[in-house]
């Protein structure tokens, strides 16, 4: 009875831990995965660069250039053209200078751009520290229950200026303007225009626009170590102990019987 029971806790051990482990690698897998693919594709015309690495640029190639979070671009006499996975288009004028700081933020430090996006894309413009998103409309339905979004197309524009103020147009759709604390500091209509002063646009310290996670405000796992979070490595030892445990029990339980056998003389 009780070698069953030993076998017992050491398979389910056993089965425990290997599931945590496996949860933890399907997460550095996804991870991965995110980390390699391009948030778009580029296509240039004329003195288009990007930055290798720090303060080094080298000119991008014109045909399709994959571009990846982080990456920083500026095209000085050139012009370029941003295709997005969505179907989604963002033209970016001369003597601009941009990067994806988020695979769905686009950062414009300098320069101007077009796009036209969808609502459902969750696309999103950052430029000091305002951000100008899509405004979403509620979809007429009859239930109360289940009021889906719209999505719709919204074209529209987004200028810096020399003195630092920042120009949003709309030529369709609706855009609103937020700061880094989620406050909404205009909403505009399709066919309008607002020019938001440099005081504005730049105010303190800059502090990245917060972005909806998995975990809920307050409840961080902490940092994650190969992929697995705190909690999931106090999972993967508490298998390891049972399982080491389960096989000192077994040895334990066979040298009992070793010394409880009674000798058989010839």
């Amino acid at each position: 009875m009780r070698n069953h029971l030993v076998t017992q806790f050491f398979a389910y051990s056993l089965c425990a831990s290997f599931l945590v482990m496996m949860n933890g690698f399907q997460g550095m897998k996804t991870e991965a995965q995110e980390k390699v693919l391009p948030i778009g594709q580029m296509t240039s015309r004329g003195e288009v660069k990007f930055e290798a690495k720090e303060n080094t640029w080298k000119i991008a190639e014109p045909s399709a250039f994959p571009l990846f979070q982080g990456t920083k671009v500026k095209t000085e006499k050139g012009v370029a053209v941003i295709l997005l996975p969505d179907n989604g288009q963002i033209e970016v004028g001369q003597n601009s200078l941009f990067s994806f700081d988020q695979k769905d933020r686009l950062l414009l430090l300098q320069g101007s751009i077009d796009f036209r996006i969808q609502t459902a894309a969750e696309m999103r413009f950052g430029t000091g520290e305002i951000s100008i998103v899509p405004s979403r409309s509620l979809q007429a339905t009859r239930n109360p229950s289940s009021v889906p979004y719209k999505n719709e197309e919204i074209i529209g524009s987004i200028s810096i200026h020399p003195d630092g103020a920042v120009t949003v147009r709309t030529l369709q759709g609706s855009l609103t303007v937020i700061d880094q604390r989620q406050t909404v500091l205009a909403a505009l209509s399709s066919k309008e225009e607002l020019t938001i002063p440099s005081a504005s646009v730049k105010t303190g310290p800059r502090v990245m626009v917060a972005q909806t996670s998995g975990t809920a405000a307050g409840g961080s796992e902490g940092p994650a170590f190969l992929g697995l979070s705190t909690w999931e490595w106090v999972g993967v030892g508490v298998g390891i102990t049972a399982i080491a445990t389960g096989i000192v029990l077994v040895s334990e339980h066979n040298k009992d019987r070793h010394h409880d056998r009674i000798p058989i003389c010839p």
